[in-house]
């Protein structure tokens, strides 16, 4: 069988949005809530696109936005991960109607290695359009924007 493309992951919603009642105690005191929103992949495109040169966003940002727009305590941080990194496959596999996928960092400020071209597009794409890229470590080091709260979009 044919494995699916990026794009046709991305499209294809299932059974989402929908909101799933959480009985974990510890989760719920940690996300502050009970219902937790899992949110199709494609939304996570939608609002990663509109993201304007010069500005960022981070996946804490996209969580919240969507847990407001569906009423739902917070949005899962698993499946959040996971359709995030969808949504810039699936723009780096397209030739056009891409998204500046560069732009959404992880909650801390730190650049995804997972996303397409490895780390050293994305720091390109972000210095290109006028930020600093720090690091920390010694051995594994990791990217981050630096004073990436003061260019926050606010979606």
């Amino acid at each position: 069988m044919k494995r699916k493309t990026f794009n046709e992951k991305l499209n294809d919603s299932k059974d989402m949005p929908k909101i799933v009642i959480i009985t974990d105690k510890k989760v719920i005191e940690r996300y502050g809530g009970k219902e937790m929103l899992i949110a199709p992949p494609i939304e996570y495109s939608n609002l990663m696109s509109k993201v304007p040169e010069g500005m960022l966003i981070t996946t804490n940002e996209i969580r919240k936005y969507l847990a407001d727009k569906y009423d739902a305590d917070f949005t899962c941080p698993m499946t959040a991960g996971i359709f995030i990194n969808l949504a810039a496959q699936a723009s780096a596999e397209r030739e056009d109607n891409k998204i500046p996928f560069w732009r959404t960092l992880k909650s801390d400020g730190q650049l995804n290695p997972k996303y397409p071209h490895a780390i050293n597009y994305q720091k390109k794409m972000l210095e290109s359009e006028g930020h600093n890229i720090i690091t920390k470590g010694r051995k594994n080091i990791q990217y981050y924007v630096e004073d990436f709260e003061d260019k926050i979009y606010n979606l």
